[in-house]
């Protein structure tokens, strides 16, 4: 009886090891503040794009797996960032993959402190108004859905950056960046980060080690191409298509389509008759539910404190106040697209 308790106790010490996700290992980089808004820097959708205020310069930024590196929480000069062509995901922005990876692992932190604690409020600084996460998580809630949780609010952080960018959030001071809001690749990218996120922090690796491993195992699964030259050809392809050189950065105009199907799944956008597109799409479906069906935004809350760049009272007709949540992303993409028609005819 004594050794049979002890292999049950060894058995069970064992399967808790594997099923129960730590917070990522990160060595001395605390995950007690919230990343950057916006970690790494992003890339605009083309190639040979001349900026408007240095016409003589031309900006391309593509990379090839080769050149990707290790993964390294909130980013270092050893990432070999920029956008890579792929069968099944079609074009990837790597700063956005990574970006929404260390989002998920930080708010799964925050998760574990919520379960604790009942309920917290995280302060997420200002991207287009005041950001804060109101978080109300049950302490029995399972590792499986606390990932899942924090998945879902990393890509929702991600959906309101391209909006808060559509009106008139950036980086630096008097340069839109309008022109990126919605990427075609933007929203696929995104997503991915966040599911290789989730499989890094359930890894028993080291996350950044993970990281790296999941990426490499990735970009082979999506039959990435192997060079540079490779996805700037798959750039030309939809060249005045998707997008054009006929425009100067940080002209909006420079694209030509954007993705604003951002819910419920994601389908990558793969450039016809490229390569080899006989293969499946790799299709990306959003965290919604926990595995016993209760819906994850009833365990949290974002909400964002508009600054004077929104017009509220046009896309809220009976709005009083400038807070909005996650519940009112469709509306503000809804606007965007008429914006976006706008443009198109003017």
């Amino acid at each position: 009886m004594k050794l049979r308790g002890l292999i049950y106790i060894l058995v069970l010490i064992f399967y808790s090891s594997i099923v129960c996700a730590e917070p990522p290992d990160l060595s001395t980089r605390a995950l007690s503040l919230p990343p950057h808004r916006v970690i790494r820097t992003c890339c605009a959708f083309g190639s040979d794009l001349h900026m408007m205020m240095v016409p003589i310069l031309k900006y391309t930024n593509i990379t090839s797996v080769a050149q990707l590196g290790p993964h390294s929480y909130l980013g270092d000069a050893g990432e070999g960032n920029g956008i890579i062509y792929t069968r099944r995901g079609g074009f990837i922005d790597m700063a956005h993959l990574r970006d929404q990876a260390d989002w998920t692992a930080y708010l799964y932190s925050r998760i574990l402190v919520a379960q604790d604690k009942g309920n917290l409020t995280v302060h997420l600084g200002r991207e287009g108004g005041l950001k804060r996460l109101n978080l109300s998580v049950p302490a029995d809630l399972s590792t499986h859905d606390a990932l899942q949780l924090a998945g879902r609010i990393a890509y929702d952080l991600s959906v309101w950056h391209e909006i808060a960018t559509w009106f008139g959030s950036s980086t630096i001071p008097f340069v839109p960046e309008r022109y990126s809001s919605f990427s075609i690749e933007d929203p696929y990218s995104n997503l991915l980060g966040v599911t290789l996120g989730i499989e890094a922090i359930k890894s028993r690796l080291p996350y950044e080690e993970a990281m790296t491993r999941l990426i490499g195992n990735m970009f082979e699964k999506l039959g990435a191409v192997t060079s540079e030259n490779e996805t700037y050809n798959a750039m030309e392809e939809v060249r005045n298509i998707w997008w054009t050189r006929d425009k100067s950065l940080p002209s909006r105009k420079v694209l030509l389509e954007r993705q604003l199907d951002v819910y419920p799944c994601l389908e990558p956008w793969r450039v016809p008759g490229y390569v080899d597109n006989t293969v499946a799409s790799y299709d990306l479906v959003i965290p919604d539910k926990t595995s016993d069906g209760r819906s994850l935004d009833r365990f949290y809350e974002l909400d964002f404190k508009l600054n004077y760049k929104f017009p509220v009272k046009e896309i809220f007709a009976s709005k009083t106040g400038r807070i909005v949540t996650q519940a009112d992303f469709g509306l503000l993409i809804k606007h965007i697209a008429k914006d976006l028609d706008a443009v198109k005819y003017r």
